[in-house]
């Protein structure tokens, strides 16, 4: 399992903050695992793929 941040779906920009953040909706738990990164490998990643919708048409 991977943990590239930069090329997963859940990893967003915000302009306001001029930040990247996880967006992924994790219970406090989660949050405090990822946090401390014990976690070796993020249960929620998904590859970001620009073309996954074209395929589906």
């Amino acid at each position: 399992m991977a943990t590239n941040c930069e090329e997963c779906v859940f990893f967003d920009y915000d302009e306001e903050s001029d930040a990247n953040f996880c967006s992924m909706d994790l219970d406090e738990d989660e949050m405090e695992r990822f946090l401390r990164s014990a976690n070796d490998a993020c249960p929620y990643y998904r590859r970001g793929d620009d073309y996954m919708t074209a395929r589906r048409q």
